[in-house]
């Protein structure tokens, strides 16, 4: 699925224009870059926490050449799924939705 399809998909079952929705989806998933940047941790309850982690500088090898470089240190983003978005995708909780009534 797409960002385009999911603002389609919300678009449609809330009977809004998507040009709208894809704005917002947008606008949600710049918030979650911003936060990151800012604070470097991002909780959100039942769905899971982003999270800013520093790797260490390593050795590692060209596989084309075989010879050894150095990757330097740098920043990356983890995610860990909440608890009931866990159980949801292992069959453990019925209904897939947090919000409003599931039809």
């Amino acid at each position: 699925m797409t960002k385009n399809d999911m603002a389609l998909k919300i678009a449609k079952e809330m009977k809004m224009h998507q040009t709208n929705i894809k704005r917002i989806v947008q606008m949600t998933l710049d918030e979650i870059i911003n936060t990151l940047m800012r604070e470097g941790r991002l909780e959100l309850r039942n769905f899971g926490v982003f999270e800013v982690k520093t790797r260490k500088r390593r050795k590692a090898r060209n596989p084309r050449t075989g010879q050894e470089v150095m990757v330097e240190e740098r920043q990356t983003i983890s995610f860990k799924g909440g608890k009931y978005m866990t159980d949801l995708i292992n069959g453990k909780v019925k209904g897939a939705k947090m919000f409003g009534k599931r039809g």
